[in-house]
């Protein structure tokens, strides 16, 4: 059967609406921190434990999927995972008790970690080369749109008792069994067979990738991406209320505005990359490292945060810390496409594996470091200069001749 033209971007705008999904799922959590806190009788400990459980599973679920990704049909596999991230982003909401919840979020995290492997993998079937950075755009940019739309979900469905925030977890996991039925509907298992390539290359192992200093750049440049990222998706919420004194409901609604300015970052991010190559005739490689750099000065402003109380230039900083956070991750995804084409599912699983491992620890530090000061202020400038860890690995470990396509 032959394609319209436009059925690859209908398909990424799929793609677009599982990221999407995926970050409802995952943000539930955070908006509704302090109930959950208050209702379970947690520490700001116990909390990030939730976190941390999450994130070692999903660094387990990465390495799972993603070796799956190079070895199975993406067609049967990727619907499996959604599916399975989305039923425990309900059971979340039908718990009773810290441990009950604590196993659910492990499984979400599990899950959801085979969301990332299978979309690259979807944009490597159904798009060109040319077309691939503006699909992985659009792919990314669901992250944001997911954040943005959960708050005011969790405002309608929230109600002034505590534990109302138990329906918004089970409407935001059901959503994705529709996703299921919207992906069998448009696609066929021959869809995504990578087409031949005409030029043959000959296949580098995975081995060797590996060991290249070109790896271990981007193993350090996603581990302080993530750190910005994460820490502020898990403990905006709480500084906001707790740290500052915002309402709930206030502190809802600047949430989707900060995931509003993450959107518009990631977007830039692809804008800038483009004009530096026009205007400047940059190398497509130099240009994104330049854009990582502009971004990493955006979350620096972290440092301004312990002097800034209540009103807008504490939430302006937030906006432009946010707007950097997620401008760092199309310039990280395009370097992971360097590395490999044929590894593309186990590169990604790898590094997501080892980021999440590395750094989900850091939200139990967290959590214990403002127990005992009282403050998330320090935390929060910790994590906003972390993504210079970035800008120096790729300076001293990037090896242009270690570019294995």
């Amino acid at each position: 059967m032959t394609r319209s033209p436009y059925w690859k971007w209908w398909i990424t705008g799929l793609l677009l609406l599982a990221t999407t999904i995926n970050y409802m799922d995952r943000v539930t959590l955070a908006n509704a921190s302090v109930r959950v806190t208050q209702e379970f009788g947690l520490n700001d400990e116990q909390y990030g434990n939730l976190e941390l459980t999450f994130g070692w599973a999903f660094a387990a679920g990465s390495l799972v999927f993603g070796f799956l990704a190079d070895r199975m049909r993406i067609y049967w596999l990727y619907p499996c995972v959604l599916a399975g991230w989305s039923l425990m982003g309900m059971f979340s909401g039908w718990t009773q008790d810290y441990t009950s919840l604590l196993v659910c979020r492990t499984l979400l995290g599990f899950f959801e970690a085979g969301h990332w492997p299978c979309a690259l993998k979807t944009t490597f079937a159904v798009l060109t080369e040319k077309d691939r950075t503006m699909g992985n755009s659009v792919l990314q940019s669901g992250a944001s749109i997911g954040a943005i739309i959960t708050p005011q979900v969790m405002m309608l469905l929230m109600t002034d008792e505590l534990g109302s925030w138990r329906s918004a977890f089970v409407v935001v996991g059901a959503s994705g069994l529709l996703w299921v039925v919207a992906w069998f509907l448009m696609l066929r298992p021959r869809d995504l067979d990578v087409p031949v390539r005409e030029v043959k290359v000959a296949p580098v192992s995975l081995g060797s990738i590996l060991i290249s200093p070109s790896f271990w750049a981007l193993a350090l440049l996603i581990t302080g991406t993530q750190t910005v990222w994460h820490m502020y998706r898990v403990w905006m919420m709480k500084f906001l209320q707790t740290g500052r004194g915002y309402a709930e409901g206030e502190a809802l609604h600047f949430n989707s505005l900060y995931y509003i300015s993450t959107d518009v970052g990631c977007v830039m991010a692809g804008v800038a990359s483009l004009w530096l190559v026009r205007r400047f005739h940059c190398s497509p490689h130099q240009s994104r490292r330049w854009v990582y750099a502009a971004a990493c000065g955006l979350t620096s402003l972290s440092v301004a945060l312990p002097w800034l109380g209540q009103g807008w230039p504490l939430l302006g900083v937030l906006l432009l810390i946010g707007a950097g956070a997620l401008a760092l991750f199309p310039c990280y995804y395009t370097f992971v496409q360097e590395l490999s084409e044929e590894h593309v599912g186990r590169l990604t699983g790898l590094l997501s594996f080892w980021v999440w491992v590395i750094t989900s620890p850091l939200h139990r530090w967290f959590g214990k470091l403002a127990d005992s000061t009282g403050s998330y202020d320090l935390g929060l400038v910790i994590a906003g200069l972390a993504p210079w860890i970035g800008v120096f690995a790729m300076k001293w470990l990037w090896r242009p001749q270690a570019r294995l396509v």
